[in-house]
């Protein structure tokens, strides 16, 4: 994750690497700052009111029941079609949304399904829990 000047600048991952770690820390810090397609892509100029976060998750586990899910807790992977999205255990709470706006932005937001597909019993959903190293 990127922030600038503690703004969201761009967050790109890989769920489930199969480099050692700093190899991946490095390919995330470039798409992030080139990739993320809701922003433009961070310029020289930036460099300097940018800081880094990285977020190492755990092995994503599988649930049957969306509404265990701990809301600012565990981070969110859904599947469905094809398609994905995540979102990390602070988003909701920086957001201010409840489990069920959270799961519904997740769904349109970042793997463009219905609003509701997290309550079709075909869709997956992962949790996962997340060690956060921030730059100083």
């Amino acid at each position: 994750t990127s922030r600038k000047e503690g703004t969201l600048r761009g967050c790109l991952g890989e769920l489930e690497p199969i480099d050692p770690l700093y190899k991946v820390i490095q390919r995330a810090t470039i798409k992030t700052a080139t990739s993320d397609f809701r922003f433009l892509p961070v310029q020289k100029e930036e460099l300097s009111q940018i800081k880094i976060e990285l977020s190492v998750i755990s092995e994503k586990k599988l649930i049957n029941d969306w509404r265990k899910i701990k809301l600012g807790k565990e981070g969110v992977m859904i599947e469905g079609w094809g398609r994905s999205g995540v979102f990390l255990p602070e988003v909701a709470l920086e957001a201010g949304w409840d489990l069920e706006e959270f799961l519904s932005n997740l769904c349109t937001m970042k793997a463009g399904l219905p609003a509701d597909c997290y309550k079709n019993p075909k869709v997956k959903i992962y949790v996962f829990e997340v060690e956060k190293i921030k730059e100083s």
